[in-house]
């Protein structure tokens, strides 16, 4: 693979991006450090968000209201807190957001309250970013593609997908970020899937939520059931219940430096 240019702008965007498991297409967004490519045989941790327009730009953010988070690891790298990532955003495709993050088929209600259905194809979605997408990061950039070095972030029904990208895929994520996860979905559904487990997986979880957000009391239950499977608070799984923070990005934008530090520290 040819060295990179050093990076001058931090942003590159992969149009129409083609999963052949999903048959579609979508946008990918990659975020690459200061200094990136400057440093022969320098490599980089890799965090991949779900929702990716939302992370970055306020131009493609929903209402405008984007996460920030290559500002919040650009201080965080020069405060030396963090190591270097690359950051990937993957673009939802909107209509087929509710269908992709969604771990079984059941119905939800609309933005207008009309009743709606996920054909709930999260598995599917899942087996894109593992064959198809992260496959192509690692060839194209210059990563550290192991399960150490290999987050995960999205919040609300991305939050939830991630979580189940623990129980699928752990040996190819050892670290992933669930902010505000959508418990609620099929009657807690993540709840039992989670109890079933015979074997914790060797996956580091991120689990919070603000408590003007409704339903957030399911949140402690979750933890206990996290912990009754394995996980130890303040080790392997960081919990936080965020005074008065409600379900949006504003609010998840406020929390993403801390999760930054908590998959990416200097010394492991």
């Amino acid at each position: 693979m040819p060295r990179p240019r050093p990076n001058d702008a931090p942003l590159r965007l992969h149009r129409r991006f083609r999963s052949h498991g999903l048959r579609g297409l979508r946008d990918i967004v990659v975020w690459l450090p200061p200094g990136y490519g400057r440093i022969r045989g320098r490599r980089h941790p890799v965090v991949y968000f779900q929702d990716g327009q939302n992370i970055f730009d306020p131009l493609t953010a929903f209402l405008g209201n984007a996460w920030h988070a290559g500002e919040r690891a650009t201080d965080l790298i020069r405060a030396h807190r963090i190591v270097a990532p690359v950051m990937v955003g993957i673009y939802n495709t909107g209509f087929n957001r509710m269908n992709e993050y969604a771990p079984t088929p059941a119905e939800f209600s609309g933005w207008d309250g009309e009743k709606c259905r996920s054909t709930g194809d999260a598995k599917r979605y899942a087996k894109f970013v593992v064959q198809e997408l992260k496959p192509f990061i690692d060839a194209r950039y210059l990563t550290r593609p192991g399960p150490r070095d290999t987050a995960l972030v999205g919040s609300s029904m991305g939050g939830l997908v991630s979580l189940y990208f623990a129980l699928w895929h752990p040996r190819v994520f050892g670290h992933v970020a669930a902010l505000s996860p959508s418990l609620w979905w099929d009657r807690r559904v993540v709840f039992q899937d989670f109890a079933k487990l015979r074997k914790k997986p060797a996956v580091r979880l991120w689990l919070d939520m603000g408590t003007a957000e409704p339903g957030w009391e399911a949140l402690p239950l979750f933890r206990d059931t996290l912990v009754s499977k394995g996980w130890q608070a303040g080790g392997d799984l960081a919990y936080r219940e965020v005074p008065g923070a409600e379900h949006t990005e504003h609010a998840w934008a406020a929390r993403i430096g801390d999760v930054l530090e908590w998959m990416l520290p200097l010394r492991r």
